[in-house]
């Protein structure tokens, strides 16, 4: 009667499902293998205690990726056992498992340049790229011990799945109970699938998402660990983020951050203004930037902007407010930061938006956008012309593939000459935008500097010497032209990238970013150790150039602006994080997780169980910004005049 309970078939099943859990068991190891460093577990007891918390989150993805396997494995057919219907629940079984499975071995590698399990987001970043073809391959180049561990576990998963074989049954008596018994153990099993992807039974509770691993840890990059990625992509498919809280009196909204400013400052000109925004080029790099940070050890690998940032002022202590590429643009253009969703992946950025780039063209700037690579790369071209940019320069304008790095773009050094010689062109004032390529994976740099550059102690540390390199060469070039001594040059970075030093694995070091100003007439120089972010910017320039009408921004003004306390704020390891005054927030966006000395940049100490009263004005703060950020961007108020 075996064969009318189906107990091969079952025992199977639950094999086959077991080795599921197995291998999302070993991607967990490899994970934390190859991000040790920034996942800070201290014991194999505690790995285990995150791993047993992650069995929630594992079960949702297993049991995702494995509703058409479990349906066409319970349904009481006669057929169920013969070799063909095996051989279809075999090819079911394996296209969606290592499909899933494979996205956590692509976070392997990602997870150091984003600090977050990859969510459905990457598909808006993936889709503005020309070459994904080629991307797809040079990964698997660069990394082939990622592709080659991927099918060392893959091909296990598969000899293990075919050590159970089903033995083929005649359905020739007893198919009445056959038929009731599994109707019944197909309610059972619907049942039970239910109360895992949701991650328990409770009518209660909403189905587990990935904000919910934060609850089972001390350290918030531990969330990353008890996540698996098949998990991050499924629970942010279809959602946003974007949803408006009420959680303060506008008053209180107007006292923090004064969302609509107005300065009075009224320069002699219309200076031009130049910003350079520098891939990958974070804080750590910078010799400048870090000269107060006692960093045994610490070599610098910008010699050219070092001895820029002698005349210029710089920004030690600022910060990102986003951890792609886009997540920048938006943060120094429009002071729009992005958090657990990228603003410009919401439904909400096709709007009329306030920013530098509308400002500037509102004083009659001629406003450009540079980047060497192939237009439309990293939706820059799209969210460059929802700004309002006069002209974009890419690829296609530079026009001679010879330059090509073969990767991203064109290389640094030859794209800022030819932004040089576009902005010669213009009678001024303009306002132009670069955004460069080189410093970034592969980390290549031209044939012709091959070993003019330190190579450091990680990849990075040559490209990042081309670079600085190229702005030498820009600012040589540059300084002969008649607009250079009436022009305001900013140069910032959109996130940070590989890591040297211990004391940017710290969790909130890792979106240090650099802000540097420089002004020819040596007018504005020093060092200014107070927290600045990258929304500052905006403010900032707009207070430069002496625009004296009102204007939204969250940010503040760098050179000037005491009616905002110095802050900070992102979106870390599932949690909002901000800064201001002695302390650091770590909030949900519901409550505070957490509070921390301002120095404790590791989160080591939670002082929550110490509020004070500079604690609670700290987390009124923080939802007091996202009440005002959701409300403007979702209402379509991200311009004041409209």
């Amino acid at each position: 009667m075996n064969h009318v309970y189906r107990v091969q078939e079952y025992k199977a099943l639950f094999y086959r499902l077991f080795l599921a859990y197995l291998f999302y068991f070993v991607a967990r190891v490899l994970f934390f293998t190859y991000n040790s460093e920034f996942l800070e577990v201290d014991s194999i007891g505690e790995f285990m205690s995150l791993y047993y918390h992650g069995l929630a989150f594992d079960t949702t993805a297993i049991l995702y990726m494995n509703l058409l396997f479990i349906f066409l494995s319970v349904i009481p057919i006669f057929i169920n056992t013969k070799k063909g219907y095996q051989r279809v629940l075999f090819w079911v079984y394996f296209v969606f498992n290592l499909i899933a499975y494979a996205t956590n071995f692509a976070d392997f590698i990602y997870y150091k340049y984003t600090y977050a399990r990859t969510t459905v987001a990457v598909v808006d970043v993936l889709k503005n790229e020309e070459n994904k073809g080629g991307m797809f391959f040079r990964f698997l180049l660069t990394y082939w011990h990622v592709f080659a561990l991927f099918l060392i576990t893959a091909s296990l998963w598969v000899y293990l799945y075919k050590k159970v074989k089903i033995k083929e049954v005649a359905r020739t008596d007893g198919k009445l109970k056959y038929v009731l018994f599994s109707l019944l153990s197909f309610v059972f099993i619907g049942v039970m699938i239910v109360g895992g992807i949701r991650g328990d039974f409770k009518k209660s509770t909403r189905p587990i998402n990935v904000i919910d691993a934060n609850r089972h840890v001390e350290k918030v990059q531990h969330g990353d660990l008890v996540l698996n990625t098949p998990f991050a992509i499924i629970r942010t498919y279809g959602k946003t983020s974007f949803k408006k809280v009420d959680f303060v009196s506008q008053e209180v909204v107007q006292n923090n951050f004064v969302p609509v400013k107005q300065y009075a400052n009224n320069p002699e000109t219309k200076p031009n203004v130049v910003l350079i925004i520098t891939e990958s080029f974070g804080r750590e790099y910078w010799g400048c930037m870090n000269q107060n940070k006692n960093i045994p050890g610490y070599v610098s690998y910008t010699p050219f902007l070092d001895s820029l940032a002698k005349h210029s002022l710089v920004f030690d202590n600022a910060f990102a407010n986003g951890t792609k590429s886009i997540h920048g643009m938006s943060s120094i253009l429009a002071g729009i930061p992005s958090f657990k969703d990228a603003f410009t992946s919401s439904p909400y950025p096709n709007q009329d938006i306030q920013s530098l780039v509308s400002i500037l063209n509102e004083e009659g700037y001629d406003t450009s956008f540079f980047h060497g690579a192939p237009n439309g790369s990293m939706g820059f071209l799209g969210f460059g012309n929802i700004l309002g940019y006069d002209h974009y320069y890419g690829k296609t304008e530079y026009n001679n593939d010879d330059d090509f790095d073969g990767s991203w773009g064109i290389w640094d050094e030859p794209f800022m000459q030819f932004m040089k010689d576009e902005l010669d062109k213009k009678e001024g004032p303009f306002f132009g935008t670069v955004f460069t390529v080189s410093s970034h994976e592969p980390y290549m740099v031209p044939s012709q500097y091959e070993g003019k550059f330190p190579k450091g102690t990680i990849q990075i540390h040559q490209t990042v010497g081309y670079t600085d390199y190229a702005f030498k060469r820009f600012f040589e070039e540059a300084k002969k032209s008649p607009w250079f001594d009436n022009t305001i040059f900013v140069i910032t970075a959109d996130h940070g990238n590989q890591v040297a030093y211990d004391e940017y694995r710290r969790v909130i070091n890792r979106q240090a970013n650099p802000i540097l100003i420089y002004k020819p007439d040596g007018s504005l120089t020093g060092i200014d150790s107070k927290l600045a972010q990258q929304i500052d910017i905006y403010p900032t320039v707009i207070d430069m150039i002496g625009y004296d009408k009102p204007f939204r921004s969250w940010g503040r003004s760098l050179i000037g602006d005491d009616k905002v306390e110095p802050y900070t704020i992102s979106y870390i390891n599932n949690n909002y994080i901000m800064q201001r005054g002695h302390y650091i927030l770590t909030f949900d966006g519901k409550q505070a997780t957490g509070f921390y000395d301002i120095e404790d940049k590791n989160l080591d100490n939670n002082l929550i169980n110490k509020r004070n009263k500079e604690m609670n004005s700290l987390e009124t703060a923080c939802k007091a910004f996202l009440q005002d950020y959701f409300e403007r961007i979702i209402d379509k108020k991200l311009n004041i005049k409209k």
